[in-house]
C-alpha cells in the first residue's frame, strides 16, 4: 500500500504529460489527491505496535542498501498531513482564473500539475523510508522539484519571461532556497555514510541500525553532519535566512507544501534518525538543541511581529514554530526527567508537526487569495475586509487562532504538550518559550485588527467592479470562491479536529514517543 501511494501520483503525472486542457490536468490532480487521502487513512488504520504495511526489498545488496518501507505512529500522521494538505492545494488550484503568476498556456498548467505530484510522491515517500538512502533520494528531489515550482510560478517569473528582463525575484529566492538545502543534504549524506560504515555490516537500514546505536566521537561528527543538513531544512535559527524570501516569492500553493511538508522532512529526520541511531551523541548535544530551540521561537516571534507582509509574517512564525519542536526533541535527551514526560515532548514534538503543516498551509492559501485579488499581501494595503470579504475574514480568523495556540485547536494540543514534557527537564528554557506564545498571539491579533476592522480600504485591483451588462452593474467580489473555501475549510477542519479530540492522533504518536525514548535512554 505505501508503495502504491507515492508511486500513484507518478503514474498519473505520466499518463498527464500529453495531456493540454487545463480542466483535466487539475481534475485528475484533484481525484488523485482525494484518493491519497483515502489511502493515508487506510494506511493510518493499520499501524500497531511497531512498523505497519512493512516492504523490505534488495535494492543495491552491494552497498547495504535496500528498498524498506514503513509506517508507524510518527509517520502516520505526517502521511494524514501531507496527503490532506495536498488535496487542499489541488483544490485551491480549481478556481477560475490560472494558477498564481501563471497563464492560460496549457503547457504551463500542465508543468505547474506535473511538478505538485512529483512532490506528493516524493513527500509521502520521505515520511515512509526506513532505509537511509532511499531518504536521501526523495528528500534531494524534493529540493529539486520545489525549486522549479518558485522559480517558474514564483512572484515575477512570468513577467520575467515575457520582457526578457533576465533572472526574476522568485528565481534569486529560488536559487537560494536550493543551494542552502541541497549543500546541507550533503553534508547530511556524510553523516548518514558514517552511521552505514560503523559496524560490521555495510547497511543503510534504519531499524538495524537502531539495533546498534554508534556513540563516541564518531557518533558525534556523524550527528553533527546529519543535524547541519535536518537544521538548513526545518530552519532553525540561524540556518533560517533561506526561508522568508523563498515563501514570499513563492506561489500560494508553493508556499503551501513548503511550509506544512517540506519543513517537516527536516524535524521528521531529528525523530525518526538523529535521536533513536545516535543517542549517545544526541544525549550530549541536547542542550544544544534546547538553546537554538528556544532561540528560534524568540527571534522568529520578534521578527514576525515587526512584519508589514502577511506572507513574510506566516513565514517568519515557522521558524517559531520549529523551534518549539527542537526544544522538545532536546529536552527528551535529558534522562534527569522521567520517561513520561519525555515522551510527552516528542509526542507534542509530533503533533506540533501535523498542526503547524495544517493551519500554515491554510494562511499560506489565503495569504495567496490576497495577492491574486489586490496584487499585494501587504497588511496596510487591506483594512475593514470584514464586511466584503466574509469567508475570508472567518477562515483567517480560525488559522490564526489555531496558529497561536487558541484552546480547542491543533496548536493548543501540541503547545501545551511541549511545554509540559520540556518542563522537568528544562524549565528556564521551556518558560522563555513560552513567552513566544505571548509574542505569537500579539502579532496575530495586531493582523487581525488590522485588516478585518477599521475603515474599508482594498487595492484597487480588488476593489475594482466589472463592465457594466444591461442595467445592473454587479461588483465584484474578492472573497473567497467556494473551492478556496473547501481548501481552506478542510484544513482548519483537520486543525479543530485535532484541537477537540486530540486522541485521534495522540493514541497513535504516544507508543511510538515512548519508543523513541526508550531509544534515547540507552
Amino acid at each position: 500500500m505505501l508503495t502504491a501511494m507515492w508511486v500513484a501520483p507518478l503514474v498519473v503525472a505520466l499518463l498527464l504529460v500529453p495531456v493540454t486542457r487545463r480542466e483535466v490536468l487539475l481534475g485528475a490532480w484533484t481525484v488523485l489527491a482525494l484518493l491519497e487521502v483515502v489511502l493515508a487513512g487506510i494506511a493510518w488504520a493499520g499501524v500497531g505496535v511497531g512498523y505497519a504495511h512493512e516492504v523490505v526489498v534488495p535494492w543495491i545488496p552491494a552497498f547495504g542498501v535496500g528498498y524498506h518501507v514503513g509506517l508507524d505512529g510518527l509517520s502516520a500522521p505526517l502521511v494524514g498531513m501531507t496527503a490532506l494538505v495536498f488535496l487542499a492545494v489541488a483544490l485551491y488550484s480549481l478556481r477560475a482564473d490560472p494558477a498564481q503568476d501563471g497563464d492560460t498556456d496549457p503547457r504551463r498548467t500542465r508543468g505547474y500539475v506535473l511538478l505538485f505530484l512529483g512532490l506528493e510522491a516524493v513527500s509521502i515517500g520521505v515520511f515512509v523510508a526506513l532505509d537511509l538512502v532511499l531518504f536521501f533520494v526523495f528528500f534531494d528531489v524534493a529540493i529539486v522539484l520545489m525549486y522549479f515550482v518558485i522559480a517558474g510560478w514564483g512572484s515575477g517569473a512570468q513577467d520575467a519571461q515575457r520582457s526578457g528582463a533576465g533572472t526574476s525575484t522568485a528565481a534569486r529566492s529560488a536559487l537560494q532556497f536550493f543551494l542552502y538545502t541541497f549543500v546541507g543534504s550533503l553534508v547530511m549524506l556524510l553523516g548518514f555514510l558514517a552511521l552505514a560504515v560503523s559496524g560490521p555490516q555495510l547497511t543503510f537500514d534504519i531499524p538495524t541500525l537502531a539495533a546498534r546505536p554508534l556513540g563516541g566521537v564518531a557518533g558525534t561528527l556523524a550527528l553533527v553532519a546529519i543535524g547541519i543538513g535536518l537544521a538548513i531544512k526545518t530552519p532553525v535559527w540561524p540556518v533560517h535566512t533561506w526561508l522568508p524570501p523563498a515563501h514570499t516569492d513563492a506561489p500560494a500553493g508553493g508556499s503551501a507544501i513548503l511550509a506544512a511538508v517540506l519543513l517537516k522532512m527536516g524535524t521528521y529526520g531529528f525523530l525518526r534518525i538523529a535521536l533513536p541511531l545516535l543517542p549517545g551523541p544526541w544525549r550530549s548535544v541536547a542542550l544544544i538543541a534546547v538553546v537554538l530551540g528556544v532561540v528560534s521561537v524568540l527571534w522568529g516571534a520578534l521578527v514576525a511581529l515587526a512584519q508589514r507582509d502577511l506572507k513574510r509574517m506566516v513565514a517568519y512564525t515557522s521558524v517559531n514554530h520549529m523551534g518549539y519542536v527542537l526544544l522538545a526533541l532536546g529536552a527528551a535527551g535529558f534522562l534527569t526527567a522521567g520517561p513520561e514526560a519525555r515522551g510527552l515532548a516528542v509526542t507534542g514534538a509530533t503533533v506540533q508537526m501535523v498542526s503547524h503543516g495544517l493551519v500554515t498551509a491554510a494562511l499560506f492559501l489565503l495569504a495567496g487569495v490576497l495577492r491574486e485579488r489586490g496584487g499585494t499581501s501587504d497588511i496596510a494595503a487591506w483594512s475593514g475586509i470584514a464586511g466584503p470579504m466574509p469567508r475570508f475574514s472567518w477562515t483567517f480568523a480560525v488559522a490564526a487562532f489555531a496558529s497561536l495556540g487558541l484552546p480547542g485547536l491543533s496548536g493548543f494540543v501540541a503547545e501545551f504538550s511541549m511545554i509540559a514534557g520540556s518542563l522537568p527537564a528544562v524549565p528556564v528554557a521551556a518558560a522563555l518559550a513560552a513567552l513566544g506564545l505571548a509574542v505569537t498571539a500579539a502579532l496575530f491579533v495586531r493582523a487581525l485588527q488590522s485588516m478585518l476592522l477599521g475603515d474599508r480600504h482594498l487595492p484597487r485591483a480588488a476593489d475594482r467592479t466589472p463592465p457594466r451588462t444591461g442595467t445592473f452593474r454587479r461588483p465584484a467580489s474578492p472573497d473567497l470562491r467556494v473551492t478556496q473555501t473547501a481548501a481552506v475549510g478542510l484544513l482548519l477542519a483537520g486543525s479543530l479536529a485535532i484541537g477537540l479530540a486530540p486522541a485521534l492522533v495522540t493514541s497513535t504518536i504516544a507508543p511510538a514517543a515512548a519508543t523513541v525514548v526508550d531509544l534515547v535512554s540507552r
